[in-house]
């Protein structure tokens, strides 16, 4: 093994080491170029992987086809990050952080090469990684989880390679739902086996109920209630089933869809400060609690959540974007802060569009919120105008205060978008009644006349206002 040792630099140019090299990581360091030059500031950035500054949200569609080229998913290559004078070492994992040496030791990983670099300010931006549950079989060929464009390709080269067309999605959340409508494009008979009561635990059980009927409408075959115990392999040790308690499964190819936790194991090791849901903890400025030097954002951070005022894990490119420019700002020499989420996300299978901002009635149970709970049928479009279709609102207000605490949508074309305007009035801590007068944009291609959200804000008012009676 060889060791050797990358001296920090004198005199007033700094160095700002990242690990982690793709929406969080890499948007730190641009944004801290953007505002320190390489006179100033010496950049290092490590990714362990082949691809930086990557969309993984995109995946599910690029292995479905919607997406034809894998390099439309990559925003800048290694070499354009280069070019800006950040050395950005690719196929290098960071395998240490020595807080108090203020130093990283990195792996090459195709020579086994290591080396430690010095820093002033350290980025942590590692990411989150795939649930992946210790079951006989589940590192079978054939097997996959998706979080990475390595992930993705590895997925579609054994798609392209076996020639049975069955295969069986484990998890019902956005990613199990997203994987089981890419397989459905490519032809294959989709199985989904989902441990929840329904698919979408990120709704409520009476919603995901439609998204379930809606999934099963696409011909895909819906197993919740279930949990995987075992993946059998075949006499060439691939794939050949998967097994529940209660049944077995035939697969020529399995995704896993389980969800993702913060990857901090580095973090972890090197003492910094990690939350409940195994994330890191930082201020608002995105440094890491207890430590002036250190910043964390993306996948591996935990955010506080405005609705509820409880910190949580959320998993997603928008928020990653934010901590970089966030942190990028700092490091750079200016000031700026990421406030909190309130928890929005968006989603769809084929033509089925899925949307949640806020509480479900159980986060708002858990918080020790007294709330009303409406559902309301409308259209996308004024009733008679063509290619309107039914969405179902759900909408949560606090009792006595009429705060609105969450919303759910699930429809069709023009559903899921309009869960923004939530996102929106729910970020502004307004009312249910506040929401009835704002002033949304119609005409009957786009609306009725009460837009869906507003009727439901109207109905949680009315719920509320009977409540305090």
């Amino acid at each position: 093994m060889s060791m050797s040792r990358t001296s920090g630099s004198g005199g007033a140019r700094e160095r700002l080491v990242v690990i982690g090299g793709d929406a969080a990581g890499m948007s730190a360091a641009s944004q801290a170029r953007r505002l320190r030059g390489p006179d100033e500031l010496e950049i290092v950035a490590f990714e362990r992987g082949h691809f930086s500054s990557y969309s993984a949200c995109g995946i599910p569609y690029w292995v479905g086809g919607d997406v034809q080229d894998r390099d439309r998913l990559v925003a800048r290559t290694p070499e354009e990050h280069r070019e800006r004078d950040i050395d950005l070492r690719m196929r290098t994992e960071v395998t240490e952080i020595d807080v108090a040496g203020a130093r990283v030791r990195s792996r090459e990983l195709d020579t086994g090469t290591e080396a430690w670099t010095s820093y002033d300010k350290l980025v942590i931006a590692t990411g989150a990684r795939p649930v992946r549950p210790e079951l006989p079989g589940i590192d079978a060929p054939g097997v996959h989880g998706v979080q990475t464009l390595d992930d993705g390709q590895a997925l579609l080269d054994t798609l392209e390679r076996t020639e049975g067309r069955r295969a069986v999605v484990v998890g019902a959340g956005y990613i199990g739902v997203e994987m089981a409508e890419a397989l459905i494009n490519r032809g294959y008979e989709v199985t989904v086996v989902n441990r929840g009561q329904e698919p979408m635990s990120t709704l409520d059980p009476d919603m995901g109920r439609l998204v379930h009927k809606a999934m099963e409408g696409l011909g895909i075959t819906m197993v919740d209630d279930a949990e995987v115990t075992e993946v059998l392999t075949g006499d060439d040790g691939r794939v050949r089933a998967v097994v529940t308690e209660d049944a077995e499964y035939p697969a020529d190819v399995v995704v896993l869809g389980i969800g993702v936790r913060p990857e901090t194991a580095l973090a972890r090791e090197a003492g910094l400060p990690v939350g409940d849901h195994g994330g890191l903890l930082t201020d608002l400025a995105m440094r890491v609690r207890g430590h002036e030097n250190i910043w964390a954002g993306g996948d591996c951070v935990e955010v506080l959540d405005l609705v509820s005022g409880r910190e949580r894990h959320i998993a997603l490119g928008t928020h990653a974007n934010k901590h970089g420019q966030v942190i990028g700002t700092n490091v750079g020499g200016g000031y700026a802060t990421f406030p909190g989420v309130v928890g929005t996300a968006v989603s769809k299978v084929c033509d089925l569009e899925i949307a949640r901002t806020g509480l479900r009635e159980k986060d708002a149970h858990r918080a020790g919120l007294r709330f009303e709970a409406v559902t309301v049928e409308s259209t996308s479009r004024a009733g008679y105008y063509p290619g309107a279709e039914v969405m179902t609102v759900k909408m949560l207000a606090e009792r006595r205060t009429g705060r609105l605490l969450g919303v759910q949508i699930v429809g069709r074309e023009g559903a899921a978008k309009r869960v923004d305007v939530a996102a929106v009035a729910l970020t502004a801590g307004m009312t249910v009644e506040r929401m009835t007068a704002l002033d949304l944009g119609y005409a009957p291609p786009f609306s009725p006349v009460w837009d869906p959200v507003l009727v439901a804000a109207r109905k949680a008012m009315a719920k509320v206002r009977d409540g305090a009676s």
